[in-house]
């Protein structure tokens, strides 16, 4: 819980999975959605790709919060550390990400971005997941497209319900930042910002 002398906490994204899991920690805050332009950049990695979209998504909506801290997240997957997997366009851009990340090695990079909108000071960390994947057949696939519509997460999977079926391994040292919000980084940064949990 927040004492009342804390800045406003505020949540940069319109995920109910980012919601859900800040939930946990017991904080009270308000969640904002951030209207970004996130195209990647010549060049860019997926590493700076989704540091860039983190501290983006915060500045973006800091500009409404004059005395808080804000929190901006993302998360791109990627096989070769470059080309990024992020939320599919379509269910048939959905059935080619993981097409392609059947049987593959793909690393999700879910960085989060804590701006101190008093202060101006950022500070910024990145949580890299590995997940190895099963050999995936198109029912397989079809039927977890179904079952699991995991069409608001990057590279079109989540291992909640169905999709845990799809990998054979889970590596991380954060395991909440597959869902999308590295909770162990974020309450390092936090803390480093006076917000103490519990």
């Amino acid at each position: 819980m927040m004492f009342s002398a804390a800045p406003q906490l505020v949540l940069a994204s319109g995920s109910r999975y980012r919601r859900a899991l800040l939930d946990q920690v017991g904080l009270e805050y308000v969640a904002t959605a951030a209207d970004i332009d996130e195209t990647p950049r010549a060049g860019e990695t997926a590493v700076d790709l989704v540091c860039r979209l983190a501290r983006e998504k915060a500045r973006a909506v800091a500009r409404g919060y004059p005395s808080a801290l804000v929190i901006g997240s993302d998360q791109v997957g990627t096989m070769d550390g470059a080309a990024a997997f992020s939320k599919p366009t379509d269910p048939d851009d959905a059935v080619a990400q993981l097409t392609r990340m059947s049987g593959q090695l793909v690393v999700f990079h879910t960085a989060v971005c804590v701006l101190n909108t008093k202060t101006q000071r950022e500070r910024n960390a990145v949580a890299s997941t590995e997940v190895k994947f099963r050999q995936l057949s198109r029912k397989t696939i079809d039927t977890y497209l179904q079952r699991d519509q995991p069409y608001d997460c990057a590279g079109s999977a989540k291992i909640e319900r169905l999709g845990i079926a799809l990998v054979e391994r889970v590596t991380s040292d954060d395991p909440t930042a597959l869902v999308g919000l590295p909770l162990i980084t974020l309450v390092t940064l936090l803390a480093a910002e006076g917000i103490c949990i519990p």
